[in-house]
């Protein structure tokens, strides 16, 4: 099935944040203190799985997504790991910043600092799609790191112009939703580039994605306000951006896979290779027929997420 054809049976209203007392086939909601420059603000994070398992896995999602994007993995590897989802501040279940030029990547990485503190893992996993990719680089990179395995997941120092160009084409503008179906006819137009999904799949990654607002309507679940520091993006900015992120990525010590849709945008084959070549030395796999980013929802894209992190150091 399409992942835009509808299907009666998937025709239902936005579902309600799972809470503490979920159960076991549901995530548990729960919120951090983190500080930033103006104060503190909570940041949301969803716990599969037993809370006292010491093997930690860190699910990181994409610019304007949220936690509730890993959902079928988490629901895969709950049964080994501890899975942790955060919702990144701005986004779905998180506060929202007062100062928008909060919403940067070192903002970022503080916060999962504080997040990694609260977790009391000795050592973490970390699978990080597109942004959630280099807030997982930097952490990594970190002396002393706790981050033992680390997925890329379509992302690395070279962020295509043209990508973030398509990106900022939609971010941040004022979109309203009449349902949920609407919601996701309209974000699938945006979207092709995560791969092909059923309409049941696409329903259940649109359902976190949108918030009423107040007028019988939805909205996007994230801070329009994303906006303002992305577009405040200049070309000598940039530069000085991946020239750091490259510094970072060969101060990466752990072993490393770096994912990749063969027609994404925003991670060129060349990028790629260059990566594979330098500092961890990633291994590189490769998914046809997908943009940025893979979704890893499909089983063959979670098997080869799963088996990296279950393999032995040096398999």
């Amino acid at each position: 099935m399409s992942a835009i054809t509808p299907s009666p049976s998937d025709l239902a209203p936005p579902a309600a944040p799972a809470t503490e007392g979920s159960t076991a086939s549901e995530p548990r909601l729960r919120h951090v203190q983190c500080l930033g420059s103006r104060g503190l603000h909570r940041m949301a994070y969803w716990e599969w799985g037993d809370p006292a398992n010491p093997r930690v896995l860190v699910c990181v999602h994409g610019l304007t997504r949220q936690g509730r994007d890993f959902d079928t993995l988490a629901r895969d590897l709950c049964g080994t790991w501890r899975v942790v989802c955060p919702d990144v501040v701005g986004r779905g279940q998180s506060d929202w910043l007062t100062d928008p030029m909060g919403y940067a990547i070192p903002a970022y990485v503080a916060d999962m600092v504080t997040l990694l503190a609260r977790l009391d893992a000795q050592t973490v996993d970390w699978v990080g799609t597109s942004m959630g990719g280099l807030i997982g680089l930097l952490v990594a990179a970190l002396p002393n790191s706790p981050v033992r395995r680390l997925v890329l997941n379509d992302v690395g120092p070279v962020l295509e112009a043209s990508a973030l160009v398509r990106i900022g084409s939609y971010l941040g503008l004022p979109v309203r939703f009449k349902s949920l179906e609407d919601a996701a006819d309209q974000l699938w137009l945006i979207s092709q580039g995560f791969g092909p999904h059923t309409r049941q799949q696409w329903l259940d990654l649109t359902r976190p994605q949108i918030v009423p607002d107040g007028q019988g309507a939805f909205k996007p679940h994230y801070d329009p306000a994303l906006a303002v520091p992305f577009r405040a993006i200049t070309p000598e900015l940039a530069a000085a951006g991946e020239a750091g992120l490259w510094q970072a990525f060969d101060a990466i010590t752990c072993p490393t896979l770096l994912l990749r849709g063969t027609e994404s945008d925003l991670l060129t084959r060349q990028t790629a290779q260059a990566m594979a070549a330098r500092g961890p030395r990633p291994r590189v796999h490769e998914f046809a027929g997908v943009g940025h980013a893979p979704m890893l929802v499909q089983p063959d894209q979670r098997e080869v997420v799963r088996a990296f992190l279950a393999s032995e150091p040096g398999g």
